[in-house]
């Protein structure tokens, strides 16, 4: 008896602790992981939603389907963990539901910390939802980028350049241009951002994107025509720059000289000037005079003009309406008099039974005298017996 027991409590207890594996390893299966990504301050950072990632979170796409593979519309909507926006320094973009969506931005000193980023995704086919979150770790900077420059590409457009191939494209540009391969992005902006106007949607209209790059090597020869006055009164002139040393590799990459800008932060900048404290007391300014008293001024012709010629206006206006209503009236009797017999006739034959209906509808019908129109056929057959 003993031994049966032991026996059956160690059975219970292996099949407590197989359940517990099974629901410990059915949750870990269910539940997924965030995202985890780093950010450092003073470099652009940038996360692509990829929708063929999410596309297999709805139906029927993990399914057998006779092998059709589905490509629906998607929509991104990102928001800090409690909050209805994204943080300060994070911006989103997305140009259509059949493309990907972008995160993008340059994290600040006082942005350092933890952000928790909710991604939902829409589908546009089905309605279905999908949440996903993601952990952005804003650091110390890791790159120290004295010399920064920002470049005008005036055929482009945000989403274009913040994939990665597009971004080593235009790196590669510039690391020409600057004389170096230490070069970093430090953010990009759309034209628009910056007070752009809105292209029209015809092809070979482009909002234009400004690119900021930095590096800690000293800026090139060509590169330093940017700051001197010649380069700025050709801008102005509007002429062809002669100090146009770049080489794009592909067309839509060229650079717009004449809005570009270099920064240089290696120098360090003179604190402002402190105010001179004074001794608190105002100068004498003389004694106060007061401005004299305006021409006098007659008002009535504005009177005349605001008040007197209204009312006459208004007044002809009721003459001529009561002269309309009042004097240019038909009446009854001239309007009988051109009016046909035959039809006078049916108008108060009308009349007079439309009464009559209504006084025997007013009534008890046993006490009301028969209509007379009822009786007008009896009364004629009558006189046309006796005449015979």
């Amino acid at each position: 008896m003993l031994l049966s027991i032991k026996t059956s409590n160690k059975m219970a207890d292996k099949g407590n602790w197989a359940l517990a594996i099974t629901v410990c390893v059915a949750g870990f299966l269910v539940v997924r992981a965030d995202i985890i990504t780093d950010a450092p301050v003073g470099q652009l950072f940038v996360y692509e939603l990829h929708r063929e990632v999410f596309q297999s979170e709805f139906e029927p796409f993990h399914k057998v389907f006779h092998g059709h593979v589905y490509n629906d519309p998607m929509v991104f909507k990102c928001n800090k963990e409690r909050f209805p926006d994204l943080p300060q320094w994070l911006r989103f973009t997305q140009r259509d539901f059949y493309e990907n969506g972008f995160l993008y931005g340059t994290p600040l000193p006082q942005d350092k910390g933890r952000n928790i980023i909710e991604i939902f995704v829409i589908n546009k086919r089905s309605y279905d939802t999908f949440r996903e979150r993601l952990v952005i770790n804003v650091g110390p900077a890791v790159k120290r980028m004295p010399y920064q420059a920002e470049f005008f590409i005036e055929r482009r457009e945000i989403e274009k350049v913040l994939p990665a191939a597009v971004q080593k494209e235009i790196q590669l540009d510039i690391q020409h241009l600057w004389g170096t391969e230490r070069l970093d992005f430090v953010n990009i902006t759309s034209a628009l951002d910056r007070g752009g106007r809105v292209p029209l949607p015809l092809p070979g209209y482009f909002e234009g994107v400004y690119v900021k790059l930095g590096s800690d090597r000293p800026f090139s020869k060509c590169m330093l025509r940017l700051v001197t006055p010649e380069h700025q009164r050709e801008c102005e002139a509007g002429g062809k720059l002669t100090g146009d040393c770049s080489t794009c590799t592909n067309p839509i990459n060229c650079i717009t000289w004449c809005k570009s800008v270099l920064f240089d932060l290696s120098k360090p900048v003179p604190p402002a000037p402190l105010p001179t404290m004074g001794s608190g007391v105002l100068a004498w300014g003389g004694e106060f005079s007061p401005p004299e008293s305006p021409p006098e001024r007659d008002f009535f012709p504005d009177y005349i003009v605001t008040v007197i010629v209204p009312f006459a206006l208004a007044l002809i206006l009721c003459l001529i309406l009561a002269y309309i209503m009042c004097c240019r009236r038909e009446g009854v009797l001239k309007r009988n008099a051109k009016t046909p017999d035959l039809q006078l006739y049916h108008h108060h034959t009308i009349q007079d039974n439309a009464n009559e209906l209504r006084r025997m509808a007013s009534g008890d019908r046993l006490t009301v005298d028969p209509p007379r129109q009822c009786l007008q056929p009896l009364l004629m057959a009558e006189q046309a017996m006796a005449e015979r």
